[in-house]
């Protein structure tokens, strides 16, 4: 595949995550879903930063390439975006289910980067990356996104048990 065709990919893949996202975030509770993109995002950009440095992972083809040289349609709309179809198909789950639901997302994008990485400049691994690398940090920043927001959903629902709990206390007291 040559350059301008791995471009004209990009451009499509990008296209393709916009169209997609607006509907994904209609789902409710669309709160949970802005806080899973925008954790994932600012975390991806994070480790993505320190494994171009150390020169382990690189992007020839890249969007914004003299500005960047983290992929950032990745990084901050592509993994977001599947983050939160993860967090909706897991929505209800119990976490070993969470876990192989992951999987069914994380194997395909292990297939997709290792056709890119054979195929394509998208990406190449360098100082013995290997595929493996890819799916367990796929599935660990996956599944630890999803903790987050198990975490952040559990303390809002704590808080507004305590404060619906509160307020039955004042209305008793008012008829009382």
């Amino acid at each position: 595949m040559n350059k301008n065709s791995q471009r004209i990919f990009l451009r499509i893949l990008f296209i393709v995550t916009l169209g997609v996202l607006p509907f994904l975030l209609k789902k409710t509770p669309r709160r949970d879903w802005i806080i899973v993109f925008v954790y994932n995002a600012v975390t991806n950009g994070i480790l993505d930063r320190m494994i171009v440095k150390r020169k382990t992972v690189q992007y020839p083809v890249r969007p914004l390439p003299k500005l960047f040289k983290i992929h950032v349609l990745f990084d901050f709309l592509v993994y977001p975006t599947i983050t939160i179809i993860i967090n909706q198909l897991t929505y209800k789950d119990k976490p070993l289910m969470i876990f192989f639901k992951l999987f069914y997302i994380t194997i395909p994008m292990l297939f997709i980067e290792l056709w890119a990485e054979r195929k394509t400049d998208l990406v190449k691994w360098k100082k013995g990356w290997e595929w493996y690398h890819t799916l367990a940090s796929l599935t660990a920043k996956s599944l630890l996104t999803r903790l987050v927001i198990a975490v952040i959903r559990y303390v809002r629902e704590k808080k507004e048990g305590a404060r619906n709990e509160k307020e039955k206390n004042s209305t008793k007291e008012l008829f009382s």
